[in-house]
């Protein structure tokens, strides 16, 4: 399972790196699908997570005084404003690189890959994302106590709700929260745009529970 886990990141990595080479100055400096962040400062979070260890990360979390949040987007902001072709390079030189973080494993790694693909992709229209097998394996990933506490989700925002997508995969009782694989992991993970493409009563539950992180 890890094996293949490893060879999806990577497929990930390198669509994320193809994807990435071809754009603009300007298209790099899009809003991401999160608030506050470029599509650049995704680019430079990718990067960060293949070249920065997981110690050095922790000694930066120690300087902003243990809001792990905050130096995350520090640092991805500073890797971000490298050149681009630096930040490709980075992600086809070490897309094969295992990153298990402890206590989280290699589907945190192989999720955040998904989700960052069309963090860039979805603002640029462009078409380019994960198969559905690598959006089923990242909901199984979502709805675990690991997703909340490495930060894809957080504390409560799946209460009572009841996930269901299109392909048959489903989790959770309660209200229905319907659509497609992909719609379903990127409003989890806190995308609202992503409602628009899904149904039920528990969207607007999901929605309010967005809106307030």
């Amino acid at each position: 399972m890890t094996d293949d886990v490893q060879s999806r990141t990577a497929a990930n990595r390198t669509a994320l790196a193809d994807l990435c080479a071809g754009l603009t100055d300007a298209e790099l400096a899009t809003p991401r699908l999160c608030a506050g962040w470029r599509c650049r400062d995704v680019l430079g979070h990718l990067a960060m997570a293949l070249e920065l260890s997981f110690p050095r990360f922790l000694l930066e979390v120690v300087r902003d005084r243990g809001r792990a949040s905050r130096t995350s987007f520090r640092v991805a902001r500073a890797f971000g404003d490298r050149p681009t072709a630096e930040l490709v390079g980075i992600l086809r030189e070490h897309s094969g690189d295992v990153v298990s973080p402890p206590g989280i494993g290699p589907l945190g790694p192989f999720t955040d890959s998904c989700i960052h693909l069309r963090d860039i992709a979805l603002p640029l229209h462009r078409p380019s994302t994960p198969p559905l097998d690598d959006w089923v394996r990242a909901l199984d990933f979502l709805v675990t106590p690991r997703a909340v506490r490495a930060g894809f989700v957080a504390r409560g925002r799946l209460a009572g709700l009841h996930l269901v997508a299109d392909d048959g995969w489903s989790w959770g009782a309660g209200a229905d929260v319907t659509g497609p694989a992909e719609a379903l992991a990127l409003a989890v993970s806190g995308r609202p745009v992503a409602l628009a493409d899904l149904a039920g009563d528990g969207v607007p539950v999901l929605r309010d529970r967005l809106v307030r992180g």
